[in-house]
Order: structure tokens, then sequence, then C-alpha cells
């Protein structure tokens, strides 16, 4: 039996790991550095309609805490995506399970973006950037409003074959309300959680260190809030749930599968260690060993019959 194995809708990963949204692009960097095969899935950078250039440099910067990020979207939009990045994958990885990341500034738009992404073959499931900023609602992220949750879900889940995930932001009251409004409206899965909004200033001119001001906080100081909010959501859902949020070894995977987890996503560690997913899907039987559990499965089968309501 494979430990490392687990079960999502309509799938069956070798193994849990896959690279957050945003952290490796569209695989060309990141297969420079590590066989993309060793993946359980890949998740490509989230995709707009039309190209965005994204926002002014500096994008990133280094905190004590971890990074704080706002690249404003940047990628080069859907068709190119469908023609150019997705094929590309197929050809050089035609077994690898591919996460389609949809974003917008309007409903109609992540449904566009959505049905184009469902459309290519090695797509095995969607996943909704919810953060975005909604146009139409004044500039507020869609995941802030549990109607526009549920509405924005509805309408993608059911324009589309294949199942849809909807990636939480953490940056809001009650992470357990805006859960439940995905689920309402057809989630097939849910993705918890996005960066937190955080600042940072330089000492000597007194400016944010983006030049956007404002950014995503990611790293190994949210993961603890990553694995309250995840055991928060199991508690009320039986959802399958992919962590991320702070995972740097196979320790921190196990972890968020004892909160409830089922899959995970690895952000931050990318950039201080090109292969890190590698290395982290490496140590994973160790680490099963270590703490005597046999599968990965097993145990978020154990957790949900515990954890989650019937």
């Amino acid at each position: 039996m494979n430990s490392l194995a687990v079960q999502l809708p309509q799938i069956t990963l070798k193994n849990p790991v896959m690279p957050a949204s945003g952290t490796a692009a569209y695989g060309r960097e990141m297969a420079q550095h590590m066989d993309l095969n060793c993946l359980g899935a890949f998740v490509i950078k989230s995709t707009t309609q039309t190209p965005r250039a994204g926002n002014p440099r500096p994008t990133t910067a280094p905190t004590s805490a971890g990074w704080l990020n706002a690249i404003g979207l940047k990628n080069p939009g859907i068709q190119s995506v469908c023609h150019q990045q997705l094929p590309w994958l197929a050809q050089h990885y035609p077994d690898l399970p591919i996460v389609g990341s949809v974003a917008g500034s309007t409903l109609d738009e992540y449904v566009t973006v959505a049905q184009q992404l469902a459309a290519v073959p090695n797509v095995a499931w969607l996943e909704l950037n919810i953060s975005c900023p909604n146009v139409e609602q004044g500039g507020l992220a869609f995941g802030t409003d549990p109607k526009i949750v549920k509405k924005l879900t509805h309408a993608v889940q059911t324009a589309v074959n294949k199942p849809v995930f909807v990636k939480l932001t953490p940056n809001v009251t009650d992470i357990v309300t805006i859960a439940q409004a995905a689920e309402q409206g057809g989630a097939a899965g849910l993705t918890l959680i996005n960066t937190l909004t955080g600042l940072g200033f330089n000492l000597d001119t007194h400016q944010p260190l983006l030049a956007h001001g404002t950014g995503g906080l990611s790293g190994k100081a949210i993961h603890p809030l990553a694995i309250r909010m995840i055991r928060q959501v199991r508690t009320v859902s039986r959802l399958p749930i992919v962590g991320v949020g702070g995972i740097f070894s196979a320790d921190d995977v196990i972890e968020m599968f004892i909160a409830g987890a089922n899959a995970v996503q690895v952000g931050s560690a990318n950039y201080g260690q090109a292969d890190a997913c590698q290395q982290i899907i490496t140590a994973l039987p160790a680490a099963l060993k270590q703490h005597h559990l046999t599968s990965l499965q097993a145990l978020a089968d154990h957790i949900l019959a515990t954890v989650a309501p019937e």
C-alpha cells in the first residue's frame, strides 16, 4: 500500500503534496530543480481572463515572521495558459494532475476563466482564488462576503464539469461562515488558508517595504493560524480540505492532517529551497513511521470520523 496516497473528489493522488498557487508559476522554473512527477499535483498560478502586469516592484519582502508579497495577480491571461503553459505541462508531465487556479474581478470573469481551464484535459480540478478584489462591490475581496462566496461558487460549479475547490481568505471575522457558504454553493472541496494581510516599513525611509503598501504574509508565522482554521472548518464540514500555510517539513504536513486536511500545498518554503516539495515528500514515509501512522489516508479518515459532523 502507498502510505502517502490520498483520495480527493474523482481522483487519487500518489501523495498529498503540491506547490501553492503562484509559488511555482506554470512549472518551468521548478522543473529546473526537481522532477515535477514526484508531486501529488501541480497548482498553476492564478489566471485571469486577460494578461495582467501585476504591481510595481518591489513586490516581495522578507520579514522576521515570513514573507510579504503583493504580486498583483501577474499572469499571461487565460489564452496563453490554455495554449502554451498547460500543453507544455501535458507534454512533459502527462500523468501529473493539474489544478487550475481561477481569478477575476467580476463573477462573469471567474466563470469564463473556469470554463476554459476546465476544458483542458490535464486539469483535474479548479481552485477559486476568492481573495481577489470584487470591482462590482467596491473592491472588497470576494471571499469576505458569505452571500457572494455562495453565489460565485454556485455560478462556477454549475458552469464546469470538474470539481471546484474554493480557496478561503483568512482575512475575515469568521472562517466557518465563509466555508459553509462555499459548501452551500456546491464546492467539492476547500483550500485554506490564503495569506494574511500585512505591512512592513523601511526604518530609514519610513516607506512601506512593498511598493503596493500592504501585502500577503506567508511563511512559518501563519502555520498555527492555518491549523486553527482548518480544525474549525473540519468540525462543521466533511468536504475535502487542502491545507496550506507555513509548511516546511513532513511533520508540518502530518499536523495539517491531524487538523483535518486531506492534502497540502507548500508555498514559502519553495522560495528558500527550490526542491522543498520533493524534500518533504521524501521525508514523509519516515515521519509517518516515527509517529506510528500507517498512512495519510487512514489518518484523514480517522480525523473525519472523530471530528466532522455526520
